[in-house]
């Protein structure tokens, strides 16, 4: 565990001391060495129960693969952000980096705590560098409203959590993972215990977000820089759906009842965020909402509370950070050479870009689940549990799975497809380093068909 937190750790001095002609590729590469590192976390995964344990951080099959996302998507962000952070002053550059690396450090506190006030410390710790992200280095005015928005709703829904814990605390004496798995189960009657699972749930609902909660997400996502977008999107919304698989093994014989409203108005917001992308003008803000819909579908799953659900939601998971991770990528090489994020304006590009193309055109079939990759493996594994629960959900899942399909196939057509614009007259060719950077977002995404029981959680 110590391999990996300690060089993260480091990453900081080393930002800060490394000369300002060395900045970009010292800290790419010291962090791309942590992600490669990290992989190592994946040796004992065939073990069940967990493993690299210490008093307060362990690794076990649920938070591997979250643990080693989180480690994966630093270098990209470091990547992606070098084009636009040139223009600023070294030491702006030198915060800014600071930022994503404590981001990282958080995210893997957040994942190995074993206690559960310390992942509710981390979970909350997690929105300061976001939220400094967001307001600071944000494109429009528009960006402390979305910050406002982002911390609001966040801390309003994850502060019934913190009183739900320390009720938890009384009644248990515990607060440890490794040990409240064998607390006998609670007889949860009263009104007050329904308000208690409510509360417990509450913070991650938001965080995923459940439609009716997600206001803050298209808002935050447009408006952060590149690399907020792609934390938040891969992994930061990846904490809400562990929280709840974590939290819900505490809630056993409540969840029965009183998840069916949260299961329902999960799958509706995955019609209806569908429904929203098919008619957005804007790129980013379509990719966010898409994110809303894939994670509908991760609550379902979670909430049903089958082996098979959670192992769909945890493949989702995965599946969806690295692709909508890549495509906001794809989407700042846009913004970057058009300066405007609306989608009629950069129509065409296919004849500029042909490369970028293909890479814009493999992350959409990602996006919207073509069969060998993990997102399908996910999607089907949820629809089919979701569907042994209730029959009547397969007309919900199955508009959605079209709907997806249908934006998706629209976001390419529009961005790609066509004449190029009149306006268009000096583009920027791709870089390398653009390559680069999507390459190492879709290769461990196809990989995964390869062996996809690295991603399977428990069930493995």
């Amino acid at each position: 565990m110590l391999k990996i937190l300690i060089p993260t750790l480091m990453l900081v001095p080393t930002t800060w001391l490394t000369p300002a002609k060395w900045l970009w590729p010292t800290t790419l590469l010291h962090s791309l060495v942590i992600a490669l590192a990290s992989l190592s976390w994946f040796k004992n995964m065939s073990e069940t129960g967990w493993t690299f344990l210490n008093s307060y951080m362990a690794t076990d099959p649920l938070s591997t693969p979250l643990l080693v996302l989180t480690c994966w998507l630093l270098p990209l962000m470091i990547l992606a952000s070098q084009n636009h952070m040139s223009s600023d002053t070294v030491n702006r550059q030198r915060t800014y980096i600071s930022l994503l690396t404590s981001l990282q450090i958080f995210l893997i506190l957040a994942f190995s705590a074993t206690e559960i006030i310390m992942f509710y410390v981390m979970f909350e710790t997690t929105l300061i560098p976001t939220l400094f992200l967001i307001t600071r280095w944000g494109n429009q005015t528009e960006r402390l409203n979305a910050g406002t928005y982002f911390l609001f709703y966040t801390l309003a829904g994850s502060l019934p959590l913190l009183v739900a814990l320390l009720l938890l605390q009384n009644t248990t004496g515990t607060l440890s993972l490794l040990t409240l798995q064998y607390v006998p189960p609670m007889s949860l009657t009263t009104y007050g215990d329904k308000l208690w699972w409510i509360g417990c749930l509450m913070a991650f609902l938001v965080k995923m977000p459940l439609y009716g909660v997600h206001l803050w997400l298209p808002k935050a996502h447009v408006e952060a820089p590149i690399a907020g977008s792609m934390v938040l999107a891969a992994v930061l919304l990846k904490l809400g759906g562990y929280g709840m698989m974590r939290m819900l093994i505490l809630l056993e014989p409540l969840t029965k009842e009183l998840s069916y409203p949260f299961i329902v108005l999960a799958l509706w917001g995955v019609i209806m965020t569908g429904s929203i992308c098919l008619r957005q003008t804007d790129l980013k803000s379509l990719i966010a909402y898409s994110s809303v819909s894939h994670m509908g579908l991760v609550v379902s799953g979670i909430l049903i509370q089958t082996p098979w659900g959670f192992t769909g939601a945890l493949i989702l998971m995965i599946a969806h950070g690295l692709t909508s991770s890549a495509l906001f990528c794809l989407a700042n090489t846009n913004y970057e050479r058009t300066h405007s994020r609306t989608m009629a304006l950069a129509r065409g590009l296919q004849v500029a870009l042909p490369l970028l193309s293909t890479w814009w055109f493999i992350a959409s079939l990602a996006n919207l689940a073509l069969p060998p990759l993990p997102n399908l493996m996910g999607e089907l594994m949820i629809i089919t549990s979701v569907f042994n629960w209730s029959w009547w959900t397969l007309l919900l899942t199955g508009t959605g799975t079209l709907i997806t399909a249908g934006y998706s196939l629209y976001m390419f057509l529009m961005t790609r497809r066509g004449p190029l614009p009149i306006h268009m007259t000096a583009l920027d060719p791709s870089h390398s380093r653009e390559h680069l950077l999507i390459a190492l977002h879709l290769l461990p995404l196809i990989l995964l068909i390869l062996k996809p029981e690295l991603v399977w959680g428990w069930t493995a």
